[in-house]
């Protein structure tokens, strides 16, 4: 395998609009660090799940060499606007579209002007590749995939980028508890909404650093029914799929609220 680097970060777009928020600040730094990171690990392409590119009939890979535009959220638009320019691998995701057929997963390529890029996606991309310097790979979260299914895509994914020879940088996108503030809140003293959220979310993170993946994948069932985390968690079951049992431990870069919800960015240990 060729997977030089791998993070799980949130797609929540406040923290980048209004890096200057005390408590969201943190994650801003956290994916900095990542950044420098993924950067020194040297990748030729960026593979990437968003919780936040919803698919429902197929799974959809992006293969549209070049994405840019102007994209306003559907939740957070009063913070303002985000612009994105996005490179892809297009022979790559070309490949992962037939990889995946052959484990029997109906898959179909996206690739026209226009087409509405996620905020998760966007987030991720404008921390880790601002100016396209980077490809991507950028696979959808089709909505009928459980947390097995999404980690043999993943799998799929990396073992297709192996294939070609190219060095790859695995990103899960999404978020950790789900619960966020109904109305409005002061944002400088946002917090993580239960105290029951912010425990079963430091005991997911603790045990990612153990190394103990196992253990990980045990504790999941419970951790989403406690905590109601985005999509089930499945941004982490595309990243340890992808890994393929390769993950010896991992280091919390940062970890905090964003309206209520929980937020990590991680690095994982090779």
């Amino acid at each position: 395998m060729t997977i030089v680097s791998a993070f799980l970060v949130p797609g929540n777009p406040l923290p980048m609009l209004r890096p200057d928020n005390e408590p969201w600040a943190p994650i801003v730094a956290g994916y900095k660090t990542a950044a420098e990171s993924l950067s020194a690990s040297r990748p030729d392409v960026i593979v990437a799940y968003s919780t936040q590119w919803l698919a429902v009939l197929d799974q959809l890979w992006q293969t549209r060499p070049r994405l840019t535009g102007l994209h306003v959220d559907e939740n957070w638009y009063e913070y303002g606007d985000l612009e994105f320019d996005i490179a892809i691998d297009t022979p790559l995701a070309q490949a992962c579209v037939r990889a995946a057929g052959d484990i029997g997963v109906k898959s179909k390529e996206v690739d026209y002007d226009g087409f509405p890029i996620d905020t998760g996606t966007i987030v991720m991309s404008k921390f880790f590749a601002p100016s396209a310097e980077l490809p991507f790979v950028l696979a959808a979260n089709n909505l009928y995939h459980d947390w097995e299914l999404t980690a043999k895509l993943g799998a799929v994914a990396a073992r297709t980028a192996s294939q070609q020879g190219k060095r790859v940088a695995i990103v899960g996108v999404g978020g950790l508890s789900g619960s966020i503030f109904r109305s409005e809140i002061n944002i400088k003293a946002d917090r993580i909404a239960t105290e029951n959220d912010d425990a079963w979310n430091r005991r997911l993170l603790d045990t990612l650093e153990s190394g103990n993946m196992n253990a990980v994948k045990t504790m999941i069932p419970d951790y989403v029914g406690a905590a109601k985390p985005d999509m089930g968690l499945k941004h982490l079951a595309w990243v340890l799929g992808a890994c393929e049992g390769k993950i010896s431990g991992a280091d919390v870069l940062a970890y905090g609220p964003v309206y209520g919800s929980g937020a990590a960015v991680v690095e994982f240990t090779l």
